[in-house]
C-alpha cells in the first residue's frame, strides 16, 4: 500500500512538473501592425491600440509581443493604392505573426494579397465589402474583419457644416485622391450634397505631398471660398502642418475628416474617431487569439464622431463661427 501510495505521488509531482514548464515555454502572443504612416504622425492611434489591449488584461512586452511596422508609404503597382513599404509586410508574413493589424485600405489590401492564413484585423477598411476585403459585414468570410469607416457618407455633411459656417459659400474646393478606393464614391456623396446646398465644387486630385501647393494655386484660380479636405493619411499627415498653413496665407476655410490636422492649425473637422477604432480594434485581437475565426466575425462600423473647432485658425483668416454652429462642437480649441 505505501508503495502504491509513493508511485501515486511521483507521478502526480511529475505531472505537476510537466505542467509547469509548459506553462514555462507558453507561446506568448505576437501581434503585427502595419502602418503606411510615420510613427510620429499619429502616436495617438497606436496609444489608444495598447490602452484598448490592456483594457482585455494585455501588456506589450509580457504577455504579447507587437511587431511595429510603419514607414513612409508606397504606391501599389496593381491596385494604386498606398500602403507601407512592401518589406514591412514580408517581414510580418516570415516572422508567422499570430495576428496583422491594418491600418488603412493601402496596408489591407497589400496584406490581403500577402496571406491568406494569417488573421487580418482591419482599421479605417472604408468600404470593406466594395473594396473586396469581405465578402458582407455580417459574415466576412475570409481572414480579415474589423472596422470600417463610413468615408463616403460624412463627406456631404462636411459640405453641409462648411456651408453652415460660411452662409454665403457658393464655390468648394475638393482635395481628394484618386488613390483612394472610395474615391469615386466619395465624389458622388460631396455632388449630391452640393446640389442641395447650391454650392459649386472643384475637383482637385491630390496624388502625393507634392501636389498641394499647385492644388491651392487652382483653387485660387478656380475662385474657391472654402475648402474640403479627404485624402488619405499617409500623403496628408507628412505635411498637415503646411497644409493648414496654405489654407490660412489664402483665408481659405478648409475642413478635414481628422481630428490631427485641426490639433496643428487646420480650422475644422468632423469623421470618425481613428483612436476610437484603434481601442475597438484589440476586442477583435482578443477574440481571434482565443480560437474566433475572422470569417465568423462581423465588421463593425463607427461608433464615435467628432465635430472639433479651432477658434485660432478661425481667428487668422477673420472668420466668425456662428453660433449655432460652435455648440455643436464636441471640442473647441481657444
Amino acid at each position: 500500500m505505501i508503495k502504491r501510495l509513493l508511485w501515486i505521488v511521483t507521478l502526480l509531482l511529475l505531472a505537476i512538473g510537466a505542467f509547469a514548464e509548459a506553462q514555462q515555454v507558453k507561446k506568448i502572443p505576437r501581434i503585427g501592425y502595419l502602418s503606411g504612416s510615420l510613427i510620429s504622425s499619429n502616436p495617438q492611434w497606436s496609444e489608444a491600440f495598447l490602452q484598448g489591449l490592456r483594457e482585455l488584461g494585455y501588456e506589450e512586452g509580457k504577455n504579447i509581443v507587437i511587431e511595429w511596422r510603419f514607414g513612409d508609404a508606397a504606391a501599389d503597382r496593381v491596385s494604386g493604392l498606398l500602403a507601407a513599404p512592401p518589406e514591412r509586410l514580408s517581414e510580418l508574413v516570415r516572422l508567422k505573426v499570430d495576428v496583422i493589424v491594418a491600418v488603412g485600405a493601402g496596408d489591407i489590401s497589400a496584406a490581403k494579397k500577402a496571406t491568406t492564413t494569417i488573421p487580418i484585423v482591419m482599421i479605417q477598411g472604408g468600404d470593406p465589402v466594395g473594396s473586396g476585403f469581405v465578402a458582407s459585414l455580417a459574415r466576412p468570410g475570409g481572414n480579415i474583419t474589423g472596422l470600417a469607416l463610413l468615408r463616403p457618407e460624412l463627406s456631404g455633411k462636411r459640405l453641409e457644416l462648411l456651408k453652415e459656417t460660411v452662409p454665403r459659400l457658393s464655390r468648394v474646393a475638393v482635395f481628394a485622391s484618386s488613390t483612394s478606393p472610395d474615391y469615386t464614391q466619395t465624389l458622388k456623396e460631396i455632388q449630391f450634397a452640393a446640389e442641395g446646398l447650391g454650392v459649386k465644387l472643384q475637383s482637385l486630385d491630390i496624388r502625393s505631398s507634392k501636389d498641394f501647393e499647385t492644388a491651392f494655386q487652382a483653387a485660387a484660380r478656380g475662385r474657391a471660398e472654402a475648402g474640403l479636405v479627404r485624402v488619405p493619411g499617409p500623403i496628408l499627415s507628412p505635411r498637415r502642418t503646411e497644409v493648414a498653413g496654405l489654407a490660412i496665407k489664402r483665408h481659405l476655410p478648409m475642413i478635414y475628416d481628422r481630428a490631427e490636422e485641426v490639433e496643428v492649425g487646420g480650422l475644422m473637422s468632423y469623421g470618425v474617431s481613428v483612436p476610437d477604432l484603434h481601442r475597438r480594434a484589440a476586442t477583435y485581437v482578443d477574440k481571434i487569439l482565443k480560437g474566433a475565426r475572422p470569417a465568423d466575425l462581423p465588421v463593425e462600423q463607427p461608433m464615435k464622431f467628432e465635430f472639433i473647432i479651432n477658434l485660432k485658425a478661425a481667428k487668422q483668416i477673420d472668420l466668425t463661427i456662428p453660433p449655432n454652429v460652435l455648440t455643436r462642437a464636441d471640442k473647441v480649441i481657444r
